[in-house]
C-alpha cells in the first residue's frame, strides 16, 4: 500500500529582527513546516499573504514604523479583508491586553512569548494549531489572566480538573494533547469539554468555534 505524502505547512515570518527571524525559520523547518516569506514589517507580511499560498503567518507584535502593534493591526488587516489563514503573533512581554486583543480576532489566532522560540515543540505546536483553526495564547499570559477575579464569575462553575483542561485548550492543545499531558482516558477528556463548553453556557452555533469563545472566557474577554 502507497503512503500519501503530506503536504508540509507554508508558513510567512515577519519581524524586524533578522536573527529572530532565521531563528523562527530554523525552529519551523525543523518541525517539518516549510518557510516560504520572510520579512520584516507588518505592510510586508500583508503583501505576502495577499498573493497566495500562505497557510500561516508568524509575526512579531512591535515591528516598525511605531514599533507599537503593527503586528496586531495586521492581524485585524487580515481578518477584515475575509482571510482565514492561521496568525500567531509574538511579543516579547505577557500583556494581557494584547492578548484579549489577538484573541478577539476569532479563531485561527495564537499569542506566544518570543522565549518560546527556543521550545521547538511549542512554537511548532502553537502554529500547527492556528493553521487547523485553534486557538493558542502563552501559558503566562493565561496564568496572569486567570488571576484576575470577577463577580459571578461562570469559571467558578468549573471543578479544579476542567479548570486545567481549559487551560491547555487556551495553550492549543488537541483533546489527545490534553490526555497525554494529564495522563487522562481520551474519552475522559472528550467529557470533561463538554461539560465545560456546557458550564459556560456555550451553546452549539455555526457561527461560532465553541472551543474559541470557551478560550475567551478564560481570558475574560466576554
Amino acid at each position: 500500500m502507497q503512503e500519501t505524502e503530506t503536504t508540509p505547512l507554508r508558513v510567512a515570518v515577519a519581524d524586524d529582527a533578522l536573527l529572530l527571524r532565521e531563528g523562527i525559520q530554523k525552529v519551523l523547518e525543523g518541525g517539518g513546516i516549510e518557510v516560504v516569506a520572510s520579512v520584516g514589517t507588518g505592510d510586508e507580511l500583508l503583501e505576502v499573504v495577499a498573493g497566495g499560498g500562505i497557510d500561516v503567518a508568524v509575526l512579531d507584535i512591535r515591528m516598525p514604523p511605531s514599533f507599537r502593534d503593527e503586528g496586531i493591526v495586521a492581524l485585524e488587516t487580515l481578518r477584515a479583508s475575509g482571510t482565514d489563514i492561521g496568525v500567531l503573533l509574538l511579543s516579547m512581554y505577557a500583556t494581557p491586553e494584547y492578548a484579549l486583543r489577538v484573541m478577539g480576532a476569532g479563531s485561527g489566532t495564537g499569542y506566544l512569548l518570543k522565549e518560546r522560540v527556543s521550545e521547538p515543540q511549542t512554537l511548532v505546536r502553537a502554529v500547527e494549531s492556528v493553521a487547523a483553526g485553534g486557538s493558542v495564547v502563552d501559558p503566562e499570559v493565561v496564568e496572569q489572566l486567570v488571576a484576575r477575579t470577577r463577580a459571578d464569575d461562570p469559571l467558578d462553575r468549573l471543578t479544579e480538573r476542567e479548570r486545567s483542561v481549559l487551560e491547555l485548550m487556551a495553550q492549543g492543545y488537541s483533546n489527545g494533547g490534553i490526555a497525554q499531558t494529564l495522563f487522562l482516558g481520551l474519552k475522559t477528556v472528550e467529557t470533561h469539554v463538554r461539560s465545560i463548553l456546557q458550564k459556560l453556557d456555550l451553546e452549539e452555533s455555526p457561527e461560532h468555534h465553541r472551543r474559541v469563545l470557551a478560550v475567551l472566557t478564560l481570558l475574560g474577554a466576554r
